[in-house]
């Protein structure tokens, strides 16, 4: 059962969450520091109702050699936070938090569908998640946010790095062959190479990994039957 460290108000203006992200970015550990050996990995990934204003989370664990699901668990929450750029960790992380709160294993890994440092305050929602239970994260979003970045070769495993301001905070990743980028970033206690290694070994047939896959498959099936 994951508890976290570190607790927080959730119901705050635009200003006061975006204070409270540059405060808590000072907390974020750029270094390995996973176990030894990792057994358990967790996606996390949140879907809207269209129809209403309900969020459904969920956290999907994957045994990590065998990518084979361990455990999941969901939970429902009513958004209170509006929908603003940057600050989808405000929005999404208290159904998100639920949902970790009724895992019977506590997994040595998380990887968010989301972003970590490759954010405007470099506090996306992986970091956010990291900090919260200080546990190793690493941000993997499906779509750019911020940063530039060169042409990739076609191949899987080609990566180079997102830069913005002169700063290193992610790398776009070809998963496959031929196909659209991932953007991965740190979240929390995971160096960027090692982000990318994680990455990599979780996607070994389509673009996304794994653990974001089977999260993403359970919260859109969750959604179809409400």
């Amino acid at each position: 059962m994951l508890v976290p460290k570190l607790n927080h108000a959730w119901d705050l203006d635009e200003a006061a969450a975006i204070c409270l992200q540059s405060e808590l970015a000072r907390q974020v550990v750029v270094e390995d520091r996973l176990p030894s050996t990792v057994h358990f990995v967790c996606g996390v990934d949140v879907a809207y109702d269209t129809t209403s204003n309900q969020l459904i989370a969920a956290a999907v664990v994957l045994e990590a050699d065998s990518r084979e699901i361990h455990e999941t668990a969901t939970a429902r929450g009513v958004s209170q936070f509006p929908y603003k750029r940057g600050l989808f960790s405000f929005r999404e992380l208290p159904p998100l938090c639920q949902a970790l709160s009724r895992l019977a294993v506590t997994p040595d890994l998380i990887v968010c569908d989301g972003h970590g440092l490759a954010h405007p305050r470099r506090f996306g929602l992986a970091c956010h998640l990291g900090v919260l239970y200080d546990i190793p994260t690493i941000g993997c979003g499906k779509t750019w946010l911020i940063g530039e970045f060169a042409e990739l070769s076609r191949q899987r495993g080609a990566m180079v790095d997102l830069v913005d301001h002169g700063e290193v905070i992610g790398r776009a990743v070809r998963t496959q062959d031929d196909v659209r980028p991932v953007f991965v970033s740190v979240g929390h206690r995971i160096s960027l190479d090692l982000a990318c290694h994680w990455v990599l070994r979780l996607a070994p047939k389509y673009r996304l990994p794994e653990t974001t896959r089977q999260a993403n498959r359970c919260v859109n099936i969750l959604r179809a039957s409400t």
